[in-house]
């Protein structure tokens, strides 16, 4: 077997060596390190890991059987002990159910876990121990389990295997691979009917990057269940680390009533870590469950809830400071009854799970707006420009500006790297019986601006919206945020380069809407938030020096905001707001999660000018030093920066270009 094996492996690497060179920057992303490697390297290596469980059983003696299949990327059989292929493979099992009337996990796999802190102990869901691995065929192994299911076993409930595995690649310079898999089944060989499917992994990726924990192994939420179900229990806090709790508390961990009492939401883990989730945001609206509770077919502000019915564990994670036994703060019920008041699906702000948790801001009673920029005259240098828009509802019904709470109209340039603009209100132009309004500038295009200048429209009603015990609340219903972009000199159209897309932010706030709902369009943030503005005109001279306020800058300092080493405060229209416990959710060495079209990597374009820092260590850094210093936030990084700036600009791109040894994408490859 292993000669059949070492025989398929070279002749792979002869045959196919060639075309994984060729190909080799389509195998694998510059998240990788394979990315990066030596063709030769890869080509003996083969870097990646891929599990798949193939046959599961439970034998009468209750003992455990799994199959499992470990491969590279391409399907070619990995050895578990690293000899004949490189990279030894370590593989950890977990067996669960779901009991007869249920719909949660209960680990047959468990560890007895006791508190160094209170000397308590309690289960825990785990993996399993002691097994026995037996070699059937190349990449493929049968695991016995040390662990025995109980006499008089539930063998017409689901049952399911999961594995999760490291592959370790780093004498290669190829980190760790990771993989998970699970297999359902029925052991008495009935059909699977149950299954516990409700946060789909896809729907976490699309903020968290790639759902993992504990190192990085247990990947998908299919694995996580499995252990964090109802009996598992923190010894040293006491509460549960059942997923459907514990997710809802760490997700609403600032607004949980119990810490805004002054209580703190804690799990202690691994080596008595103290984990504190009591300053953790959601980067949504809390309210807005559809967030995650997305199913295929079920789009997010549909019918998703009618896929779940409430419980005391879940509605109490978020909402913890109800009694429901007492009858203090809530009616006295039992699990089952939670259902008759709060259906799945209901109407706006009813008692439903869905309509109590309405968010004015996207009522189905708001008429919708439409922000329009139909034609600009005059846009050019040394005059006022006049611009030709309008406002209408979702219908296309036209609305007076006067009868907007707040239009108004933004001009910025250059749009090589803006430098300054001007907002002026438009809510005083006279609508005509077309629809159409025209407004002219106060200000002018400075007689000495060259090239493109962009517009930007904003604006938003406050609609008062009916609530089911006839009180209304006030709702901002805002506009799509609108650009234009013209020649102010008769040169060539040109647009700000693309750095970062809307999309991208609103995969984990679902809608980004800052400064009131005013601004929802990154392309319109930039216009304000350029090289040279800071925040010192909302700053008392107490509170000087001022913070910068480039976009680029201050996004990735707010990101990693739990990595600054200073305080980490904005002055803004609502008084001084600190970043410092801000953490991101997925990996921030994953610039792409944000930047599109390589934009992270260097260099930046000559056009990109010095950005004010009047409170950093640099009060006037270099573009890229300015980024950059998001995440590397050392005196000594500022340093590093400092000593590769001149007067000529930076050489930040010699080494960190993106053909450099140590470029931005290389050096942040997992």
């Amino acid at each position: 077997m292993t000669t059949r094996l070492g025989f398929l492996f070279i002749a792979i690497i002869a045959v196919f060596g060639g075309a994984f060179a060729a190909n080799r920057k389509h195998e694998f992303t510059r998240r990788e390190k394979a990315f990066f490697a030596d063709v030769k390297t890869l080509s003996f290596v083969r870097p990646g890991l891929v599990l798949k469980i193939t046959t599961a059983s439970v034998a009468a003696d209750g003992t455990i059987k799994a199959t499992v299949r470990i491969t590279d990327p391409k399907g070619v059989p990995l050895d578990r002990d690293g000899i004949i292929t490189p990279g030894p493979v370590a593989l950890s099992f977990i067996a669960a159910y779901i009991p007869k009337g249920q719909t949660q996990y209960v680990s047959y796999t468990t560890r007895t876990q006791v508190s160094n802190i209170t000397k308590v102990s309690a289960i825990q869901g785990a993996a399993d121990t002691g097994g026995v691995f037996t070699k059937t065929d190349d990449g493929e192994y049968v695991y016995i389990f040390r662990t025995r299911v109980p006499t008089g076993f539930e063998s017409d409930s689901t049952h399911t295997i999961g594995v999760y595995s490291s592959r370790n690649l780093t004498e290669f310079d190829l980190g760790t691979n990771y993989a998970s898999a699970t297999f359902d089944f029925v052991p008495s060989g009935a059909k699977v009917t149950v299954v516990r499917d409700l946060i789909k992994t896809a729907t976490c990726n699309s903020c968290h990057g790639e759902i993992n924990a504990h190192g990085g192994a247990r990947r998908g939420i299919e694995m996580c269940v499995l252990c964090h179900n109802p009996q598992s229990i923190d010894p040293d806090t006491g509460n549960t680390i059942d997923l459907a709790v514990m997710a809802h508390k760490i997700h609403a961990g600032a607004d949980l009533p119990s810490v805004k009492a002054g209580g703190k939401y804690q799990i202690i883990g691994f080596n008595n870590t103290v984990v504190d989730y009591s300053k953790v945001g959601f980067p949504a609206d809390i309210r807005n469950c559809t967030v995650c509770h997305v199913q295929t077919g079920v789009s997010a502000g549909t019918n998703a809830m009618q896929l779940y019915n409430p419980n005391k564990a879940a509605c109490g994670s978020c909402h913890d400071d109800i009694e429901f036994t007492s009858g203090k703060t809530h009616l006295a019920v039992v699990d089952g009854q939670c259902g008759r008041c709060h259906i799945p699906d209901g109407k706006e702000f009813d008692l439903s799970v869905k309509g109590s948790h309405t968010i004015p801001e996207f009522s189905e009673q708001l008429p919708g707006t439409q922000l329009q920029i139909l034609d600009v005259k005059d846009g050019v240098a040394g005059k006022k420009p006049t611009i030709t828009f309008a406002v209408k509802d979702a219908k296309g019904n036209p609305i007076k500006p006067a009868d907007m709470t707040s239009l108004s109209l933004i001009l910025g340039g250059n749009t090589k790297d803006y430098t300054n603009y001007v907002s002026e209100t438009i809510r005083t132009a006279i609508m005509g019986a077309d629809g159409r309004a025209t407004y002219t500038f106060l200000a002018s295009i400075p007689d000495t601006a060259k090239g493109s200048f962009t517009l930007l429209m904003t604006g938003y009603r406050t609609i008062k919206v009916a609530k089911r015990d006839n009180t209304t609340v006030d709702a901002r219903d805002a506009g799509i945020n609108v650009l234009r972009t013209f020649s102010i000199d008769n040169s060539p159209v040109v647009a700000r380069r693309k750095v970062v897309d809307t999309a991208k932010c609103n995969a984990c706030h679902f809608q980004l809407a800052p400064h009131g709902r005013t601004r929802n369009q990154v392309e319109g943030c930039v216009i304000c938030h350029n090289p040279t503005g800071t925040d010192a005109a909302r700053r008392t001279a107490a509170q000087l020096p001022a913070e910068g306020i480039d976009f680029g800058m201050m996004v990735h300092r707010i990101h990693a905001g739990k990595r600054q080493i200073r305080d980490y405060s904005f002055a803004g229209f609502g008084g001084i707001v600190n970043f410092n416990d801000v953490g991101f959710p997925n990996d921030l060495t994953n610039c792409s999660a944000c930047h599109v079209n390589g934009s992270e990597n260097l260099p930046i374009p000559d056009t990109n000018l010095n950005v004010a820092d009047p409170a950093g260590w640099i009060p006037e850094t270099g573009p890229a030093a300015a980024v950059c210093s998001g995440c590397h936030v050392s005196k000594s990084a500022a340093s590093h920066f400092l000593l590769n700036t001149s007067t000529l600009g930076e050489s930040c791109a010699v080494c960190h270009g993106v053909n450099g040894d140590f470029s931005v994408s290389k050096v942040h490859a997992k």
